[in-house]
């Protein structure tokens, strides 16, 4: 015969494990909208990636923050013409860097002067490209997504070849911003979440928010609450973690098939064949991992087949396809690139 003490620790443990929260509702959402979530998002089955940002005008896939505000001069920009491209390629959603690794922000912060104020070639430093990113893509019937990136090291010098593609060494006077503005400094996560916040309260419904480097060293510890900040203030966005395969860490699973392919680990570059959780594979139009705007490195583009039957195979095991596909220095889808998405259209017709 128990005692009562006994009694009362078997309660104890048996209440514990009845209320013991599962994963998705200890962080903040529960499982049963975790699942539609992940439902409605294959739905969504082909994407475009926009990476339009300071580096679009230095030739430099990562910006460090220094470059010169007046170099920004998209004299033509027009998204209402990025949506009717991303409709005829039969494309359904988008997502914009709206901040990459220089820092620079694309809509205009109450917490930092390195924003779209500083760019007076572009509408006199009053204009605001989420504003009128989103309007254009809703007009068209598109579902928008943003793009944040997290810090990192992106002024390290990579070497002779990487560091003409990516970040540069700043001089010994410029200390490396680590991809935020000044502003930020000491405290990068309550930084990052003040911009977020206003990105997400400021422009209507977000359908997907996407963040790169979502496990750096810096702010790695902060990003559960990140993530959480996110389902509290629009529970119905996709939260995507780069690269992330742990639905801890993502709502979707996560795969950049350029990155991968370039390292020769194929094996993660695409969701395995009998896949059956809810996934998303970027990639680039540029045959290579170009993702901006470049006028120096020599550009050949996937053809339309080879879109179209990555597509099919990430649509056949349950994961989306987002396709970037970068604007010129005009702010246009120009050229070959707008010629291929016509192809990708027709043969996504046929097929």
């Amino acid at each position: 015969m128990k005692s009562s003490i006994e009694n009362s620790f078997i309660a104890l443990i048996t209440l514990l494990c009845v209320f013991q929260p599962n994963t998705a509702i200890a962080q903040g959402q529960s499982e049963t909208v975790l699942r539609k979530k992940q439902t409605d998002f294959l739905d969504w089955k082909f994407g475009m990636f926009i990476h339009f940002n300071m580096g679009t005008f230095v030739n430099r896939e990562w910006a460090t923050g220094y470059e010169d505000p007046l170099v920004f001069n998209p004299r033509k920009l027009n998204c209402n013409q990025w949506a009717k491209a991303a409709k005829t390629a039969g494309m359904r959603y988008a997502v914009l860097t709206v901040k990459h690794t220089g820092g620079w922000c694309l809509w205009d912060s109450k917490y930092t002067t390195h924003d779209i104020t500083a760019f007076k070639n572009y509408k006199g430093g009053k204009g605001d490209i989420v504003r009128e990113y989103v309007n254009a893509f809703r007009k068209h019937g598109l579902k928008v997504g943003l793009y944040y990136c997290l810090p990192g090291d992106y002024s390290t010098k990579l070497g002779s070849n990487e560091d003409k593609v990516r970040g540069y060494k700043n001089s010994s006077q410029q200390e490396d911003l680590h991809g935020l503005p000044s502003e930020a400094k000491g405290d990068y996560a309550g930084f990052i979440e003040k911009q977020v916040t206003e990105l997400l309260t400021n422009y209507g419904v977000i359908d997907e928010i996407w963040f790169d480097q979502y496990n750096n060293k810096y702010t790695v510890k902060n990003w559960q609450q990140l993530k959480n900040l996110v389902h509290k203030l629009q529970p119905n966005c996709i939260v995507i973690a780069n690269n992330s395969r742990d639905f801890n860490e993502t709502d979707i699973q996560s795969y950049e098939y350029p990155y991968w392919k370039s390292v020769n680990k194929m094996d993660r570059a695409l969701p395995a064949e009998n896949n059956s959780n809810s996934g998303e594979v970027c990639d680039c139009i540029v045959d290579g991992p170009n993702w901006f705007w470049n006028t120096e490195n020599q550009i050949v583009l996937q053809s339309a087949n080879d879109i179209v039957s990555r597509l099919q195979v990430c649509n056949e095991r349950s994961s989306n396809y987002l396709l970037n596909v970068q604007p010129d220095r005009d702010g246009l889808i120009s050229g070959a690139y707008l010629k291929r998405l016509h192809e990708v259209g027709n043969l996504i017709k046929k097929r």
